[in-house]
């Protein structure tokens, strides 16, 4: 999947939101100490390498404080930086850039942490079928922005939300009586067309799911010596999906295996932030 941009609306809207939580009634230190008729510039620094995710959403900050502010961008997002470099540049209201300051490296900071994790796990199953997607585990409030960011790193988005697809898991098959019979009241329920996949954490429910008409089977905490035996039983029929218990360490051996997807919650709850600065000079 390319990179898809998010829309301008939407960005706005999570700049003000995250500017409302951070400066409150006012900047009482910026307030007390600059000017508001200063002059500033200012760069966005990268301090590590990795994938630049977030500049959109700064540069909405910076405006959202100074309209006639100029943000421009010197490496946009999914540039990968070997180095550490500037990645923007900012030029205005020296209170804007201060009041803005911490929202700004905030967004960019977690936004490129997770593209570049992402694009490591992307990097680690190159030439193999496996593509990465991400999971619904995700900071409350800021799924579409960490999303956006599994795609600025080469992966891919598995479900938005839960009106986005279905996902038969384990205590769906619990309440509906079954495994059969929660994809055979899913089939009833939901348009035609749509696709029903179904989590298994075992061959036999592999089989049973196979059986009963699923079109996508998620194999749940699998072991790579169990992926290997279920890609056969499956012999194409349906995409597999691998999820549970994979990393770094073993990601390469699990789309060795031959699985169609892997699914990675850790690009969205575990990638940290990258080291970001805003540097006057």
């Amino acid at each position: 999947m390319g990179l898809t941009a998010l829309s301008p609306q939407l960005v706005e809207a999570f700049a003000r939101a995250a500017l409302a939580e951070d400066v409150g009634r006012g900047d009482l230190t910026t307030g007390a100490t600059v000017d508001p008729a200063t002059p500033g510039t200012a760069s966005l620094v990268f301090r590590v390498p990795g994938v630049v995710c977030g500049l959109p959403v700064a540069a909405a900050v910076f405006r959202a404080l100074d309209a006639p502010i100029r943000f421009t961008v010197l490496r946009p997002d999914g540039s990968h930086l070997a180095a550490a470099e500037p990645v923007a540049r900012i030029e205005g209201s020296a209170t804007a850039i201060l009041t803005g300051e911490r929202v700004a490296l905030n967004f960019v900071a977690r936004l490129s942490a997770t593209a570049t994790l992402t694009r490591r796990y992307v990097d680690a199953v190159r030439g193999t079928r496996a593509q990465i997607l991400d999971t619904r585990k995700t900071t409350p409030g800021l799924r579409q922005l960490e999303k956006y960011a599994v795609r600025t790193g080469g992966g891919r988005n598995h479900r938005l939300g839960l009106d986005d697809g279905v996902l038969i898991k384990d205590n769906h098959i619990a309440f509906a009586g079954g495994l059969a019979e929660a994809i055979r009241r899913a089939r009833l329920a939901v348009p035609p067309g749509m696709r029903i996949e179904v989590e298994v954490d075992t061959l036999d429910q592999l089989r049973e799911a196979l059986g009963a008409g699923a079109d996508m089977i998620l194999l749940d905490n699998m072991p790579v010596s169990r992926l290997r035996e279920a890609v056969p039983i499956a012999a194409g029929r349906v995409p597999l999906e691998a999820s549970g218990g994979i990393d770094l360490g073993n990601v390469r051996a699990a789309a060795e295996a031959g699985v169609d997807f892997i699914s990675v919650g850790a690009l969205t709850h575990s990638a940290g932030s990258l080291d970001v600065s805003l540097e006057v000079p």
